[in-house]
């Protein structure tokens, strides 16, 4: 996660940062299948972003007692809002590490912007805050992350292994995960009947 730490200024950021990837139809890698993830980094070291469209099995409630925030009878009269709050499967690496990316209204000295109004924060303070209702305005929540090695996403971009567009933070936080991978493309102007699986050269 060195990627995150070392995030550059606005003007120093890579193109994809702030985006949505979608896996296309002919995607090789079947963990990203019907992927969404939003970019959280991008440079010259690689890229690392959150899948957003999947959910974990184990629940926020369960979550918050396994990381002795709170024990079994507090989680249980957790406000409707956080007893509710999904947790995400963020992408194939380091499935332990939890990340929350969430408006700016809420900053602590660890969150790291991604762009003018989205922030990551990966300290256990703020799934306190939300667990109290201090927490930001809107928020989502993964266990692991997506992550490519220099130049890697990019020629997967190349190879038709991805569609890319900029975020839109109502479909980045809207709890509805199951429509999401359509309703983006819906929101681009993308028929899937139409997306060829296989890149074109010219």
């Amino acid at each position: 996660m060195d990627l995150l730490r070392q995030k550059k200024p606005a003007s120093d950021r890579g193109f994809l940062e702030d985006q949505f990837l979608i896996a296309m139809p002919g995607m090789k890698d079947e963990r990203f299948s019907r992927a969404v993830i939003y970019i959280c980094a991008h440079n010259d070291d690689g890229a690392i972003g959150l899948m957003i469209n999947r959910a974990q099995q184990l629940l926020f409630p369960d979550l918050l007692v396994q990381l002795g925030i709170m024990n079994e009878d507090e989680a249980i009269r957790l406000p409707s809002r956080a007893r509710d709050f999904v947790v995400r499967d963020g992408g194939p690496v380091d499935r332990s590490r939890g990340f929350v990316l969430h408006s700016g209204d809420y900053r602590v000295e660890s969150s790291l912007p991604v762009s003018d109004d989205i922030c990551l924060t990966a300290t256990v303070d703020i799934l306190r805050a939300i667990s109290v209702g201090r927490g930001p305005r809107r928020a989502l929540m993964a266990l692991g992350y997506s992550g490519w090695a220099p130049g890697q996403l990019e020629n997967e971009i190349a190879e038709n292994g991805w569609l890319t567009c900029p975020a839109s933070s109502d479909l980045l936080f809207d709890a509805d995960i199951e429509s999401k991978y359509d309703r983006i493309l819906d929101a681009i102007g993308i028929d899937l009947a139409h997306l060829s699986p296989s890149a074109g050269h010219a």
